[in-house]
């Protein structure tokens, strides 16, 4: 595809306006729909960004013979159905993180993806992000083995608001969400698989009805491990921080930001064009989509990843 790729947007949530502001640094990609839940936000959101046709029905944007693909940033529980939608629709696809809330959504989607042949791409950030790039690149060229990976994933959700301080319409989950993201993570910087996995959880909130708190233990094929601390009721610092632990040194990884042990920064600005992992994210989906080719970050690439999630959950389960 040589032309200009036409896009719909579903969800102009928090992360919705982060790809609507990436998208605009790309040429030749026009965002010519956008689908959100509430229509006069919807509308009031589409003309600050020139969007024409604003509808709170995904069917509708899919009818659209110009939209080539779709991205997704929807609640978490729709991310399946809706991107077996575009799939079935012919339009390529990029769901944000989580690819489902389930093993069996996953699987199905990737079964569709196959079948279909069209770009289907999970939006696992931190694969972009610029600080975890470069040490991917460290990883590759054997300058750096990973031998540890200390995670804190930390927010204060003690009422159900998005990113923006805002009411969400539907619960998020550190499980199947934010997990998500070191999960497959570890697996990308060490190559290997994850062959064990643990996970603990704390007291049930009595209106969210999720744990609040989890604790999660991974350890890849090729030996390294992984410890992942996750809470909703953590009241600051808020974010999620990376401690990586390898034979050649130590590093902290917080966002795009990498400093070495002594708390010295590293330039990570040279690593890619963009300091943005959603725009590098989204560079790399529509950069697939021109060249036919397999994304990073593919569905079937991260499908291992909810492999362990789904294992995770069962542990949690049984443990009642």
């Amino acid at each position: 595809m040589t032309q200009g790729i036409k896009v719909a947007l579903a969800g102009a949530g928090a992360f919705g306006i982060k790809h609507l502001d990436a998208i605009k640094l790309i040429d030749g990609v026009e965002v010519v729909s956008l689908i959100s839940r509430e229509l006069d936000k919807t509308r009031e959101t589409a003309s600050k960004y020139g969007i024409a046709h604003v509808t709170t029905n995904l069917a509708d944007a899919l009818a659209l013979k110009e939209v080539d693909a779709v991205i997704l940033c929807t609640p978490t529980q729709l991310h399946a159905e809706q991107a077996l939608a575009c799939l079935k629709a012919g339009k390529h696809v990029q769901v944000e993180i989580p690819l489902a809330d389930s093993l069996a959504g996953a699987q199905a989607v990737v079964a569709l993806q196959m079948q279909t042949g069209l770009v289907a791409m999970c939006g696992h950030t931190r694969r972009f992000n610029p600080s975890h790039q470069w040490l991917h690149k460290r990883i590759a060229a054997r300058e750096f083995t990973l031998q540890q990976m200390d995670v804190q994933t930390y927010f204060f959700r003690r009422t159900n608001i998005n990113a923006l301080g805002q009411p969400r319409s539907w619960t998020d989950h550190l499980l199947w969400h934010h997990a998500a993201h070191t999960v497959d993570l570890f697996a990308y910087q060490t190559g290997g698989a994850i062959q064990q996995c643990n996970a603990v959880q704390g007291p049930m909130h009595p209106q969210l009805g999720i744990s609040m708190d989890m604790s999660i233990q991974l350890k890849s094929s090729t030996g390294a491990i992984c410890t992942l601390s996750l809470s909703f009721n953590n009241d600051g610092p808020l974010g999620t921080f990376f401690r990586y632990i390898g034979d050649s040194g130590t590093y902290l990884a917080r966002y795009d930001d990498l400093f070495d042990a002594k708390e010295r920064k590293i330039d990570v600005s040279k690593v890619d064009v963009s300091m943005n992992g959603i725009e590098l994210q989204d560079r790399e989906f529509f950069a697939a989509i021109r060249e036919g080719r397999e994304p990073n970050s593919s569905v079937a690439q991260v499908l291992p990843c909810y492999r362990t999630l789904h294992r995770l959950e069962q542990q949690l389960n049984a443990a009642g």
